[in-house]
């Protein structure tokens, strides 16, 4: 790797991918989650590669060999199989690289908009003084508690918050490692118990770790997707609305149950995913769907969305009758479409309002539905 300088050091790059993500609430791997278009593993990768290094090493679990390996293999980086914890899977790491490496940047895959000028300020501070761990000054007042009560008010001129990449000479701490059990939060921590000194460089702002599901949302591509349907009353069926019976006179026609509610919640899931319209994915002239209940159907919806790392983040929806009265039954409705998606009734709001007796609806001849979603990878 070409220093500013001038100077050529082989330099690699470690990057841990092997966590499960759990905080983020996904339900799989946040490495692979779409951030502008591609994974935070190819972004953090990306970035490594960019900015020169000699190699870079990619840590996974096996589990992920055939998503986050093979964005690996199709980027030219190697693969190395991690451990339970981040200091294990370090550990794996530095084992793999070549001994004649004189470089390491450890850095945590969750941090995708990590930058060439903090990669490179790392590696030529490890250069000059053994380490070079990015950093940045704390904005916020720091405190001290104590169940639940605030003990001090450390000065926070002094305190800086720790980032990757941590860059080191390799043999120093392949040293640390080899000497140091144990499990510990980052790479400077082994550096320092080992007996190394270990000092800083310019780290960001906006080379924030992807952690909670906040972190997604914030740094999601939200899409949105609209839905509307609308059936006739007829007498002989059961009114379904929102997959909860609705006591009644007469019921919806339609090929399905005729959830006219559920329909429109589909097609807005639908619409915000990029996928086909209901009336593609469960014809009306296939006998499988003859009165199969709508919120299986928006079960399969919710499983096309995850295929393709697509979760729903909120939904809005409207039923538009003139009777019978739906207020006592909406808190029925918003948890069986939540329970049948897998999120929280917090993320699915339901109102219900009428035509004031105007059109079919306004006649009692009809009940409509329209809906709006916001999707999430």
């Amino acid at each position: 790797m070409i220093y500013r300088d001038g100077s050529n050091r082989r330099t690699a790059a470690v990057v841990l991918c092997a966590g499960k993500g759990e905080r983020t609430g996904l339900g799989y791997n946040k490495m692979l989650y779409p951030v502008m278009g591609e994974p935070v593993a190819v972004h953090s990768m990306k970035a490594f590669i960019k900015a020169g290094v000699d190699e870079v090493l990619c840590v996974i679990s096996p589990s992920d060999d055939d998503t986050v390996g093979e964005y690996a293999r199709e980027l030219g980086a190697h693969i190395c199989t991690g451990g339970e914890t981040r200091t294990e899977s370090v550990r794996a790491a530095l084992s793999a690289l070549d001994d004649n490496t004189d470089i390491v940047l450890i850095h945590d895959g969750a941090r995708p908009f990590v930058t060439t000028d903090v990669i490179l300020s790392a590696a030529e501070t490890a250069a000059a003084f053994g380490s070079g761990i990015a950093a940045v000054r704390a904005t916020d007042a720091i405190k001290e508690v104590k169940d639940g009560i605030i003990t001090a008010s450390p000065d926070k001129s002094s305190l800086y918050n720790a980032q990757t990449p941590q860059a080191f000479c390799f043999s120093e701490i392949k040293d640390a490692y080899d000497r140091i059990s144990g499990n510990y939060g980052d790479d400077a921590e082994v550096y320092a118990l080992a007996g190394y000194r270990p000092r800083i460089s310019e780290g960001c702002y906006s080379n924030t770790k992807i952690t909670t599901h906040t972190d997604l949302i914030e740094r999601s591509d939200l899409k949105t997707g609209v839905g509307y349907d609308v059936h006739e009353l007829v007498s002989d069926r059961d009114l379904i609305l929102g997959g909860v019976y609705v006591p009644y006179e007469k019921g919806l026609l339609g090929h399905s149950d005729a959830d006219v509610l559920t329909h429109a919640v589909m097609d807005a899931l639908l619409s915000a995913g990029g996928l086909p319209d209901i009336g593609r994915i469960f014809p009306d002239t296939d006998p499988a769907y003859k009165g199969c209940s709508s919120i299986l159907m928006l079960e399969h919806v919710g499983k096309l969305l995850k295929r393709r790392k697509m979760l729903p983040r909120y939904i809005s929806a409207v039923i538009i009758a003139e009777k019978p009265k739906l207020a006592k039954f909406i808190p029925r409705m918003r948890e069986c479409i939540a329970r049948a998606l897998g999120i929280s009734p917090s993320m699915v709001n339901i109102s219900a309002t009428t035509t004031e007796g105007l059109g079919v609806v306004g006649e009692g001849r009809a009940i409509a539905s329209q809906a709006f979603a916001l999707v999430g990878a």
